[in-house]
Parts: C-alpha cells; sequence; structure tokens
C-alpha cells in the first residue's frame, strides 16, 4: 500500500508530481466520498497553474462514489467554507496551497456545517481509504452529477452585512494587494457595493489580476520581503490603510498610514472591542502565542477571553464549544460565529475599514496605545534540527524563575512583566518564538537577542 505524504495534520499539500497529482487528486475523491457518503459537496481551486486539473479529478473521484458536485470556480477558501453552509450541503473541498511555493499544491477540506476536517476528525479516514486504493467498480446508475454554479452575490451580501456603509462619510483611501491570487474577483465585487452606496472610499489595486505564474511572488505577506509593494503603494496615494492578501485570502495584513505593517496581535485586539461593544459579555477566543493585550483589552471591554491551542480546527472547534462570537490568531486567521465559526480573510479589513471611519482615528493612532502598553517581537522563526532539545534547555534555563506556566501549544511562560512561547512547526523544521513585555521595548529587544544567541549556540 502506497503512503501519501501529502496528508498533513489540518489538511491535504504536497510537491507536485510524485506527492500530489491527478490520480491521488482521484483517489482522495474517491475516499472523500466513500467515508462521508455525501450527496452534494461543493469545489473550487485557487489560481495555481495546477489547482484547475486537480479539482476535476478530484470531482470525477467525488462523482464515481456517488456524489453530486456543485463547481464553484475559481475561488478563495472561505468562499467554499461559505458555499458549504449557506446552500446547508453535506462539504467542500478548496484546491489549494495558499502561500506555498510554485511547486506545491493541496486541499482543504470540511464537512456539514464547514465543518473541519482535519487528522482526528476524518482525515485519517480518508487517508486510509486514498492509500488503499481498493474502491468498487464505478456503477453508472449511481455515479454523481456535475454542475457549474455562483455564488459570489449571496457570499458579498453576507460580507457586507457585517458593516454599515452609511458610517462610511468621509473620503477614505484603501490599498488592496491581492498578490496575483484568488481576491481580486472579490474585492471587484465589494468596491461595486461601495459605489452603488456612495460611499466615498477609493480602492487601489496592486497585483489584482489573478495569475498562477505569481509574476511578483508568491503573496505571503506574514514574511517581511512580501510587504514592499504595499508600503510603497500606500505611501506613494497617501492612503489610509493597506491590506494585503495571501494566495487563498483566508488571510488579510494591514500596513497603517505611515504604510507600517501591523502584527495580527493588535488586530485580534481591535477586533475583539469592536465585538465586545456588540454584545457585551462574549466570548473571545485566542491563542496561547501572544496574549496579554487581548486578555486585557477583552477584560476591560466586559468580555470573556479563552484560550484555545493554535491552529484552525483547534480554534473552530472552541469557537463552537464556547459559542464565541469572534477568535483571533496572531498569524490573521480571524473567526467569525456568524461566518460559520470558520476563519475569513475579508471581513476583518472591513470591519477595521468601518472602525477608521467611526473613529474617526487613524489605523497607528488605534493601535499605538496597545503596542506600547504590550510590545511584542512578532513571531521569530529558527530553523533547526533539534527543536524538542532546545525547548528542554531553554525551559530548564527559566521554569524555575516563572509566575506560571502551560503547556497548551510548545512551552508558555510568564513572568511579572514579560513572557515568552515557545513551540515547534507542525510542518517544517522549525522553532517558533514569541516574546512580549509588559510596556518595556528595551527589554524586549534583550531577551530577543538573549534567546537567539542561546537558540544559535545549539
Amino acid at each position: 500500500m502506497e503512503a501519501l505524504t501529502c496528508f498533513k495534520a489540518y489538511d491535504i499539500r504536497g510537491e507536485l508530481g510524485k506527492e500530489l497529482n491527478e490520480d491521488i487528486a482521484y483517489r482522495i475523491g474517491r475516499a472523500y466520498g466513500e467515508f462521508l457518503k455525501p450527496k452534494t459537496i461543493v469545489v473550487g481551486g485557487d489560481v495555481r497553474l495546477t489547482s484547475e486539473a486537480l479539482k476535476m479529478a478530484l470531482a470525477n473521484g467525488l462523482m464515481d462514489a456517488g456524489t453530486d458536485v456543485l463547481d464553484i470556480g475559481m475561488s478563495g477558501t472561505e468562499e467554499i467554507y461559505f458555499a458549504t453552509f449557506h446552500l446547508g450541503i453535506d462539504g467542500g473541498i478548496e484546491v489549494t496551497a495558499s502561500h506555498n511555493p510554485m511547486n506545491y499544491n493541496g486541499m482543504k477540506l470540511v464537512r456539514e456545517g464547514a465543518r473541519p476536517i482535519s487528522g482526528d476528525t476524518g482525515l485519517r479516514d480518508v487517508q486510509r481509504l486514498a492509500e488503499a486504493n481498493q474502491f468498487a467498480d464505478v456503477d453508472s446508475v449511481k455515479r454523481g452529477s456535475y454542475k457549474q454554479i455562483s455564488v459570489l452575490d449571496a457570499y458579498v451580501d453576507h460580507l457586507m452585512g457585517y458593516i454599515d456603509l452609511a458610517n462610511f462619510k468621509q473620503p477614505m483611501k484603501l490599498v488592496i494587494n491581492s498578490g496575483n491570487g484568488a481576491a481580486g474577483h472579490v474585492i471587484d465585487e465589494i468596491e461595486k457595493r461601495f459605489q452603488q452606496a456612495n460611499a466615498p472610499v477609493s480602492f487601489i489595486k496592486v497585483h489584482h489580476q489573478a495569475d498562477g505564474n505569481f509574476p511578483n511572488g508568491i503573496p505571503n505577506p506574514l514574511l517581511p520581503e512580501c510587504r514592499k509593494d504595499t508600503s510603497d503603494a500606500v505611501r506613494e496615494h497617501r492612503a489610509d490603510m493597506g491590506i494585503a492578501f495571501d494566495g487563498d485570502f483566508d488571510r488579510c495584513f494591514l500596513f497603517d498610514e505611515n504604510a507600517e505593517f501591523i502584527e495580527g496581535y493588535y488586530i485580534v485586539g481591535l477586533l475583539a472591542e469592536a465585538f465586545l461593544k456588540k454584545e457585551q459579555g462574549a466570548k473571545i477566543i485566542h491563542d496561547p502565542r501572544l496574549t496579554w493585550n487581548t486578555i486585557d483589552v477583552v477584560t476591560k471591554a466586559g468580555g470573556i477571553p479563552v484560550m484555545s491551542k493554535t491552529g484552525h480546527a483547534f480554534i473552530k472547534e472552541r469557537m463552537r464549544e464556547e459559542d464565541a462570537i469572534y477568535g483571533g490568531e496572531m498569524s490573521a486567521h480571524h473567526y467569525f460565529r456568524d461566518f460559520a465559526y470558520c476563519d475569513s480573510g475579508m471581513i476583518p479589513w472591513l470591519l477595521v475599514a468601518e472602525l477608521l471611519a467611526v473613529k474617526g482615528q487613524t489605523l497607528s493612532q488605534q493601535v499605538a496605545e496597545r503596542m506600547k502598553a504590550f510590545p511584542c517581537s512578532g513571531e521569530i522563526n529558527f530553523k533547526v534540527s533539534n527543536a524538542s532539545e532546545i525547548i528542554s534547555i531553554l525551559s530548564g534555563k527559566y521554569s524555575s524563575l516563572c509566575q506560571t506556566r502551560d503547556d497548551i501549544d510548545g512551552i508558555s511562560l510568564n513572568f511579572s512583566d514579560w513572557r515568552f512561547n515557545l513551540r515547534t512547526s507542525n510542518t517544517e523544521p522549525l522553532l517558533r518564538l514569541n516574546i512580549e513585555t509588559k510596556g518595556d521595548i528595551k527589554k524586549l529587544n534583550l531577551l530577543l537577542e538573549e534567546f537567539t544567541s542561546i537558540i544559535h549556540s545549539y
């Protein structure tokens, strides 16, 4: 039996050719259909040059398993989430490798209600069936159907329901960098809604056209080297905010009016506060990497902060358990109860744009106080071969001095005026470090130097 290494902890991702090809995509479709026995599934794909062929092979596998397939065409992952819960069907699959290199592709799978299918919620079962490849002969009478549909209007209607266009009274300029990914067609439709409402908002589009060759590089604004084009456009056009997406636009990254990148951590606090004004006492989910600002904001706004392990499957599960109104990860994943507890890259920037309009403050003004109160390192990645050993060494060095410790995700040690989280990557030989302090940037920089020196010495 052939092992399929494209099956990861939360989704499917692999190098094109041996790890992921049309035959494997077909087998994944057959396996999904055999395991869940869905009546109807929605499929879509990002702009990568191989996504269409992989999607059609996947669709054939699903149909041969007796499943009817609805194809929404080129789409972002959240459009699959939306179509699944909006149409009330049995699941959805997006063919995407998000921000992975050109020679990769993958899939994100959900079941009814857009619930994620990951390692312990069905992905291993799908993997087992796909690897065995022992499928019955196709029954032509029971074979599923195929239909191309669009949910774009309904999806954009849903997005616009999070804001009130009447709040946009003053002129506003937004730079929007789609990174030649899948976001452009949605941005065009949102722009039309602003125009129809006579809202004085200008959209300055950068790398807007979908192009699977990614002529301007793979869109991953989490990497500093991928931010320059957005920053330059904000400066050139004197924009009020810059917005940049990754390839399947499930994450958006924001830049203030000075073209400065804003860590996703502070956006979590900003959105949490906004939601708590709408629903007093609501629960807000956050991850363990950086926490103090979120806890402080949520508590002062009368909400209840709830920590969850990092990762979309864990966050979504906890969101449902707690019926939380909103959840945010510092990595720019934002989750919304009214979006079937799923993550969206479109809803956050719409909400922040509305905050700019309503508060009459710039984005830098809205986050400055929080950045000063809880300065952070952002996530620093170290390529290492002995991550577990280094974690053990640093744990031993600092554990006796800390006030509290938790092991929800890696290790988090809390001291009186600083804390850190250290964890391994699920997918790469990386050690990920986050440090924050209580208002002490000098201490933050010294700690960062200290940790970097120790890690590099091993």
